[in-house]
């Protein structure tokens, strides 16, 4: 790892497991390390052990630090000969701003490197044993921020699609959503997962269907972070699959005799 330099790392949606090797690898190094709050930091100190460690998290509606800022401190250190990672959850470029953070360090006349991440939107379902594609029900999944309300425009082509979506920040917003798709012409009965907190000891699943799914959240206090998948894939992950059993049947009568 280089000095002056800046490594932008995806850490993956929450559990220290998930982390890449060239993450591990650039943290080790590090002098300094700037992470959000969803990015895995409960053993940062151990990751990181020789680095300076600045928490930039940022909560709904709460950004004690803005984005100015942190791009400003980014640079700063970078500037000042140290070696900085910048620590995101899931991947830097879905919905990270780090697009942005990899602008300023350029501006700035500073070699930035990205380390991709697992992002969220497929590993979060995974983790509820929702595959985001499904050959009999869905050959496309579409990923988006629901952190602002969707136009009627976005709505009637989300509707549209006939495929899985994936929704992230979206809680705030689920009402919106979910009423939105159906007056869209999505059906009511579409099944809509809520994954809370996925990778994490708290996470959990909401299985519902469009709409019922703002009532059953409310009544399960859901909460940020989460995310939302729509679509046949997610009565995938809940039903007894015929062609399951036959396979592990199968399996079974072939294996050897002891």
């Amino acid at each position: 790892m280089t000095p002056g330099q800046v490594y932008l790392v995806g850490g993956g949606p929450g559990s220290e497991d998930l982390l890449t090797l060239g993450a591990v690898k650039a943290l080790a190094a590090a002098d300094v390390v700037l992470y959000d709050r969803l990015a895995p930091h409960d053993r940062l100190a151990q990751f990181a052990p020789t680095a300076l460690l600045i928490d930039v998290g940022k909560t709904p509606g709460h950004h004690p630090i803005p984005q100015c800022d942190i791009e400003g401190l980014i640079v700063k250190h970078a500037l000042e000969g140290s070696c900085v990672v910048r620590l995101k959850g899931g991947d830097p470029f879905v919905f990270g701003r780090g697009g942005e953070e990899v602008m300023a360090c350029r501006a700035a006349g500073v070699e930035v490197t990205v380390i991709p991440g697992v992002s969220s939107a497929v590993a979060v379902p995974a983790a509820a044993g929702i595959a985001v594609t499904h050959r009999d029900v869905s050959r496309m999944f579409t990923v988006v921020s629901g952190h602002a309300p969707f136009s009627e425009t976005e709505l009637a082509g989300l509707a549209g699609l006939a495929s899985t979506i994936v929704v992230l920040m979206g809680v705030g917003n689920l009402p919106q959503i979910t009423q939105g798709l159906v007056r869209h012409g999505l059906p009511a009965s579409t099944p809509i997962a809520v994954i809370e907190r996925g990778y994490t000891r708290e996470q959990r699943s909401i299985f519902s269907s469009l709409d019922r799914i703002v009532y059953d959240a409310t009544a399960a206090c859901v909460k940020s972070p989460a995310v939302l998948v729509i679509g046949e894939v997610v009565a995938y992950a809940n039903r007894d699959d015929a062609n399951a059993a036959f396979v592990l049947e199968t399996a079974a009568a072939l294996a050897p005799s002891e």
